[in-house]
């Protein structure tokens, strides 16, 4: 049966992505998927609102599942269309995170009242939203890095309830009980509304309620076009330019005659949903679907594979393949060696190319190289990293290359994860690094740097926590991985120091300067001539095995600093603000990594004692 393990390993890898994989069904009558998948302007791209009601949902509580009072669990587009078409209901619903206590007292709120003693209701904060704009309007004028956390808490809170009321307002009035009524009546009623329009301007006798109806349907569109920035009224050309908001496109209902075609499926659509009628609902939606298929062929066809993609959630079941691939590698070390180690070697391909097929997939979305963000650079930083374990696995065969694979593939998919709350991953780039040919030169180069450097410094710990806590670091296994370590710092520092030059070019033809010492510049620069010390330590002499991996640890402090420390500087031109939770990770790991290097520095009799070393000869120092 041992031999057929490494066999069952793939054979459950493959089980877990093509379950993944399956087309998910609607959760009822309602085509729910289908209504996902149309399309909206948002943020400079077409998307499927099914992206919409994702990213909004991570930003206001940091997962995608929303549980109603009755106990019934929604999903992301269910809940959007409850938010959109059903408002009054979407208001009960406890969507929004508030965890700092002075943010809880200032709504008069206890965690008790709350689901899962952190998540609270539109109802819930309407009372006192009147004294959060002041608290927001009081945070916003200090500078991020000088900002309270209360501060903090409130602005993000306060964008995420703005956010919401966009949603409300995106394709019908949130305050009338039967829109598409309303509509239907209004463009009944509109020629006599604009006659008498115009006989008031002339001075002439008119039709008053005619004129208050046109005028209080008109105040409800303005309230519609300046309440949202969701464009979902698609331009009649097919172009990409010339969207609208709904209430925008029904405020042209005036100059027009008639009520926007669009505008009018959404308040169809709407009716249907709110009354329950399915089968209205799903033909008006088939119908709608099909005459935007005629002008956006080519964007539905890419709505419909992102919403897949949202589906699929790749990076999720990567994540979970490594954490796998991880733990059955360090087994491997205590019994089984070759047949865990094969089994864990699986686990670690198969959650490599399902990343792959997700960075791919981003790519072709977006339109752009691998890394144009943040988020996308730590995805592509554990690919890169992963894919060097990949292939000392396959030359060494000694599990290492496994463990490291779990440890940075589930960590920079972690950390993506969080950075994905802010909104929207598929962002468009500022115009003046809108550069595709930088963006695959520089960026992909200089990344790849970060992500050989981190797996350096990953190899090292694996090598101090197997000196220290195991018996296992006999003299060839440090060798290996002391070979391991001094080819990945070569690559790094190669990679490292032509990326770092590509980007002073890059900034040389962006902002007319090559070098300016900005932040981010300067951890660049930390990360190549960290690398240098190492290898011009190591070729004088002056460090052996447990010094070179003391400095690879510490090339784990300088990654962390320049990818993410910079960033919360508040300053320079890379800057992307301040956070608490950032703040206290990075300060967590840096503290974690020179706690590692304390150890590494213990005498050999310690590590003897901690590992209960057996006679095998020690790494030298």
């Amino acid at each position: 049966m041992k031999k057929y393990l490494p066999l069952l390993a793939l054979l459950l890898a493959l089980a877990m992505v093509a379950r993944t994989l399956v087309t998910p069904k609607n959760p009822g009558a309602f085509d729910v998927n289908g209504f996902g998948r149309l399309p909206v302007l948002a943020n400079g791209r077409i998307k499927p609102l099914d992206t919409i009601a994702r990213s909004s949902l991570l930003q206001f509580q940091g997962r995608q599942s929303v549980t109603r009072p009755d106990g019934h669990t929604l999903t992301p587009t269910e809940w959007l269309l409850d938010v959109t078409c059903n408002a009054t209901l979407a208001d009960a619903y406890q969507t929004f995170e508030i965890t700092h206590p002075d943010l809880l007292a200032l709504f008069s709120l206890k965690t008790e009242d709350g689901a899962g003693g952190k998540r609270y209701s539109f109802n819930q904060l309407g009372p006192k939203l009147a004294e959060l704009d002041r608290q927001a309007k009081l945070a916003s004028p200090v500078e991020s890095a000088a900002r309270t956390p209360f501060q903090r808490a409130v602005l993000q809170l306060y964008e995420s309830l703005i956010h919401y009321q966009q949603l409300r307002h995106a394709l019908v009035a949130p305050g009338r009980e039967d829109f598409l009524a309303d509509l239907m009546t209004f463009q009944t009623k509109l020629p006599a509304g604009v006659a008498a329009v115009h006989a008031k301007q002339a001075g002439q006798a008119h039709d008053e309620a005619a004129l208050t109806a046109m005028t209080e349907m008109g105040e409800q569109f303005m309230e519609m076009s300046e309440s949202t920035n969701l464009l979902v009224i698609p331009a009649d050309n097919g172009e990409t330019t010339g969207w609208k908001t709904a209430g925008a496109a029904l405020l042209e209902t005036f100059s027009r005659g008639s009520v926007a075609p669009d505008a009018l499926a959404y308040a169809g659509l709407a009716h249907a949903w709110r009354l329950g009628q399915a089968d209205k609902f799903n033909e008006l939606l088939r119908l709608f679907q099909k005459e935007l298929g005629n002008r956006y062929a080519p964007e539905l066809a890419k709505c419909d594979a992102e919403a897949r993609f949202n589906s699929a959630a790749p990076f999720y079941t990567s994540m979970t393949l490594y954490a796998f691939a991880f733990f059955i590698a360090v087994f491997s070390w205590i019994v089984w060696p070759d047949t865990l180690g094969r089994s864990a070697f699986w686990f670690v391909a198969v959650a490599w190319l399902v990343a792959t097929a997700g960075i791919a997939a981003r790519m072709w979305l977006e339109g752009r190289p691998p890394v144009t963000n943040l988020y996308s650079s730590a995805l592509f930083v554990g690919w890169v990293a992963v894919a060097f374990c990949i292939a000392l696995e396959f030359f060494y065969r000694n599990a290492m290359g496994s463990v490291a694979a779990g440890m940075i593939g589930f960590s920079t998919l972690l950390i993506g994860h969080y950075l994905s709350l802010g909104g929207d991953t598929l962002e468009m780039m500022r115009a003046v690094l809108d550069s595709n040919f930088w963006l695959a030169t520089h960026v992909v180069t200089v990344t790849a740097g970060y992500g050989a450097t981190a797996l350096a410094g990953f190899l090292a710990l694996i090598y101090v926590f197997r000196g220290l806590l195991t018996r296992s670091l006999d003299k060839p296994t440090a060798d290996s991985l002391a070979r391991m370590v001094y080819g990945i710092v070569c690559f790094a520092t190669l990679f490292s120091f032509v990326g770092t030059v590509l980007g002073g070019i890059w900034a040389d033809q962006s902002w007319g300067r090559f070098w300016g010492w900005d932040p981010k510049e300067n951890g660049a620069l930390i990360i190549v001539i960290w690398n240098a010390i190492i290898l011009h330590a190591r070729w004088g002499g002056m460090i052996k095995q447990r010094g070179l991996m003391c400095l690879a640890i510490g090339g784990n402090i300088v990654v962390g600093w320049s990818w993410f420390g910079v960033n919360m500087l508040g300053v320079g031109l890379h800057s992307y603000g301040f956070t608490d939770s950032a703040f206290f990770w990075l300060t967590a790991f840096v503290i974690s990594q020179l706690a590692v290097i304390a150890l590494a520095n213990l005498p050999l009799d310690k590590w003897r004692s901690f590992a209960g070393r057996l006679s095998a000869p020690s790494p030298a120092k």
